[in-house]
């Protein structure tokens, strides 16, 4: 079902100090940041040869990941995404595996300009894990 990973994502309080740590001090390329506002969340994506680092930090005080990004505020892994060919499939499959799908279980617009949804941490292993349309 899951195919390639497409990113690790970080959320973190300070988007340009972690921006500035992947390309100055590593040495990659970091997009320009980009405003998610249905998702509450500013990021940028560090570019790797075989997947991206998606660093990202809370877009206005209700953002859905500032009270995580409070309780770990240098900043910690926040989510694994994966591509899947087809989403609504893939959604309807897991949840038939009895697999919870967060928010109202329809897919939303993520930062690629695909669909996305979001399983419930402790469906795997404690880990959040977004699906991606391929």
């Amino acid at each position: 079902m899951i195919g390639r990973l497409n990113h690790v994502a970080i959320a973190v309080a300070n988007l340009a100090k972690a921006a500035a740590v992947y390309r100055d001090t590593l040495g990659a390329e970091v997009s320009a940041p980009q405003a998610l506002r249905e998702h509450g969340v500013t990021v940028v994506f560090v570019e790797l040869a075989n997947a991206k680092i998606e660093l990202m930090a809370p877009l206005g005080d209700a953002s859905p990941i500032a009270g995580f990004v409070a309780k770990n505020p240098a900043g910690a892994i926040h989510h694994l995404c994966y591509e899947v060919d087809d989403i609504g499939a893939a959604r309807d499959a897991l949840q038939a595996a009895g697999a919870r799908v967060l928010g109202d279980g329809e897919p939303k617009i993520g930062a690629h300009g695909k669909p996305v949804l979001f399983l419930h941490p402790k469906d795997f292993c404690g880990t959040l894990v977004e699906l991606e349309q391929a």
